[in-house]
């Protein structure tokens, strides 16, 4: 595993997990070498450390122990660690929605806060969603009510979430009848807190199904309020040139770098770099302006709305140091690798934190409040730029890998994109799946893990679907890795995409794989089959659809909680690595095989990505015939009209 290829299909990667092994630096792979063997236990899900009795370990073999100190058998304990998993994926996405959801009410109260309403047309039809009077009212008093009211859904105690009945009725019937339909978002996650400590619940099923009722509370809730808000706020994204890769870093600039999750400092950053005084005092210390780049779903949110361009995901953050190029790494939340205090340390980049949630030791905190957004985003950038004259410019060795997409598609935009501005509608979309042209659509979602080389399951993955006519929509490190791969650009159809895929993408000029967001976007996934379905003639349910959902390279607690609010919106989705529970039979049962009677879709488990493309293509296959769509094949469709 020691060569770079094996670690990375990325090649500005493989050069600096070179130069790492030459200067002696240990990376994130190196890392999980020395963890080998892993815990394999663990790795079934049959390790408990809910209680101070233990751990306690069931023995897969039948062996040993088939019951922990208080009697929990391994289908109780592998329920209760899995979706604790959900808990804390919920918890972390949700948090993110709760902060916009804040960032907002600012916004509407503090004209002086920095941040603007840019889409009060969006605002407009969410306060119209949630029953707001807005006659005679301001944009400023609308977006407080809205803010307030989206806020008072985390800790609602009954009732049912607003944006929960966006799904078509078929779906929310089917929530409401197996005791699914999440009350409140915060309820939720602390209910199933307290249903898996010691002593509570012991039914695998009961607790499954309270995973998925938190679970939908973020996807439908917490997740998708964090969507809805930030276009709100910072404008709801249009399709937008922009590049990706490390050569995105530039040697005769300050290059700062922001890495995280939430947009509501960063946003503010862009601001900051433009700001005169800034740029002046970094051509003084010798540079010709300032860079900046994002990372991870900071870096997605910048690059969706402002065409920033992205230095990479998850995997690249050390890398994006080991150029000796970065004055400032900026972090908020969540994949933010503690060990980057050290690297920082081995050159010259200031690591700045920012959110009271999310500190590293010995690492600088320029905290970051809504009401001083501007102001504290004016002091990161200019410890960057004051940083440049640190550099050692011996020392700088940028990748000059660089590459072209487009980014920022969503559920409203594909009105627009198929329909086009006098006829916006699904029709079109509807349309090429019952000819055949698109066979299916895939959700292609999900994190990097090094325990396979970077990139290489979401871009095989992706390829091997769009030459099978599917069309792949992509979200969070799955759609930087594909763009790399030089996916994202509408040539790509050419190249790779079947030929009724490649019709309807040459028809209006778009990428085979669509770029809709970071990673709480997937429920702008969640909305674009619903207006399948609403659009018609592909069935009543979400579950009808054609469609499937994958994470080949999974890693977070956040993949495990969209993996299962999408499966309890409907969509089966194959994760590339199983879940923890492959120790408990019941379990694994009930998730790869039950829960399709339950909520009309399940998991399956396939490392190789192309077998999994397979495996979701024909699941679409048995969707196409279910609704008598077998026959329609792209030979026998009539030509596109591209006028």
């Amino acid at each position: 595993m020691k060569e770079p290829s094996r670690r990375s299909v990325d090649s500005a990667a493989q050069q600096m997990i070179a130069r790492a092994a030459e200067d002696q630096v240990d990376l994130v792979w190196d890392r999980y070498e020395a963890m080998q063997p892993q815990c394999g236990f663990g790795q079934l899900g049959i390790c408990c450390r809910i209680c101070h009795m233990g751990p306690c370990r069931v023995d897969p073999f039948g062996d040993g122990p088939q019951e922990g100190v208080c009697g929990a058998d391994a289908n109780a304990i592998a329920a209760r660690n899995l979706v604790r998993m959900i808990a804390a994926g919920a918890a972390a996405h949700s948090d993110h929605g709760r902060d916009v959801a804040l960032a907002l009410l600012e916004a509407a109260r503090n004209p002086d806060s920095g941040y603007k309403i840019r889409d009060p047309q969006k605002l407009a039809v969410i306060a119209q969603e949630y029953g707001l009077d807005t006659e005679g009212k301001s944009v400023p008093e609308i977006a407080e009510a809205v803010a307030q009211q989206a806020l008072a859904e985390f800790g609602q105690q009954e009732g049912e979430l607003k944006f929960a009945l966006r799904a078509p009725a078929s779906r929310v019937k089917v929530w409401r009848e197996r005791g699914l339909m999440p009350r409140g978002i915060d309820r939720e996650i602390v209910e199933l807190m307290h249903q898996t400590a010691m002593g509570v619940d012991a039914d695998y099923r009961n607790i499954i199904k309270q995973g998925m009722r938190a679970a939908l509370a973020d996807g439908w809730g917490g997740s998708m309020i964090a969507t809805d808000l930030q276009d709100v706020l910072f404008g709801s994204p249009q399709p937008i040139r922009a590049k990706t890769n490390l050569g995105v870093l530039k040697e005769d600039h300050v290059n700062i770098v922001v890495h995280g999750h939430e947009p509501v400092l960063s946003e503010m950053i862009v601001e900051a770099a433009r700001d005169s005084e800034l740029l002046a005092r970094a051509r003084e210390l010798g540079a010709d302006g300032i860079n900046l780049a994002g990372q991870c779903c900071t870096g997605n949110e910048l690059l969706m709305r402002k065409g920033i361009p992205s230095a990479g995901t998850f995997l690249h953050q050390e890398l994006a140091i080991m150029t000796g190029a970065v004055d400032a790494m900026v972090v908020d939340v969540q994949c933010v690798m503690p060990r980057l205090a050290e690297l920082t340390q081995r050159f010259h980049t200031q690591l700045l934190t920012t959110s009271r949630k999310a500190k590293i030791p010995h690492v600088q905190h320029l905290e970051f409040r809504e009401g001083q957004a501007l102001t504290t985003a004016k002091e990161i950038v200019s410890v960057g730029v004051e940083n440049f004259a640190n550099r050692n410019g011996q020392r700088v060795q940028i990748p000059a890998e660089q590459m072209d997409l487009i980014a920022g598609f969503t559920a409203e935009y594909v009105n627009t994109l198929l329909g086009g501005r006098f006829r916006p509608s699904y029709r079109p979309l509807n349309d090429a799946i019952m000819t055949g042209r698109i066979r299916g659509v895939a959700g292609v979602v999900g994190c990097e893990n090094p325990q396979v080389p970077q990139g290489s399951g979401h871009i095989a993955m992706s390829k091997e679907l769009i030459k099978n006519d599917v069309l792949v929509v992509v979200t969070g490190c799955s759609a930087l890795a594909d763009a790399r791969a030089g996916l994202l650009c509408p040539e790509a159809a050419l190249e790779w995409a079947g030929e009724g895929l490649k019709e309807v993408c040459e028809a209006i000029g778009m990428p085979p794989v669509l770029h809709v967001g970071s990673c709480v976007d997937n429920s702008r996934i969640l909305i674009a089959c619903t207006n399948m379905v609403t659009e018609g003639g592909l069935g009543e349910d979400i579950s009808d659809l054609p469609v499937a959902g994958a994470a080949p390279e999974w890693m977070s607690e956040k993949a495990i909680t969209i993996g299962y609010y999408v499966v309890a919106s409907g969509i089966y989705t194959v994760f590339g690595t199983p879940h923890n529970v492959l120790g408990a039979p019941d379990l694994h049962k009930l998730v790869v095989d039950e829960l399709e009677e339950m909520v009309g879709a399940r998991f399956d488990f396939e490392p190789d990505p192309i077998k999994a493309a397979h495996m979701m293509i024909a699941h679409m296959d048995k969707k196409r015939a279910a609704l008598g769509l077998d026959e329609m094949m792209y030979e026998q469709a009539a030509p596109v009209a591209t006028s």
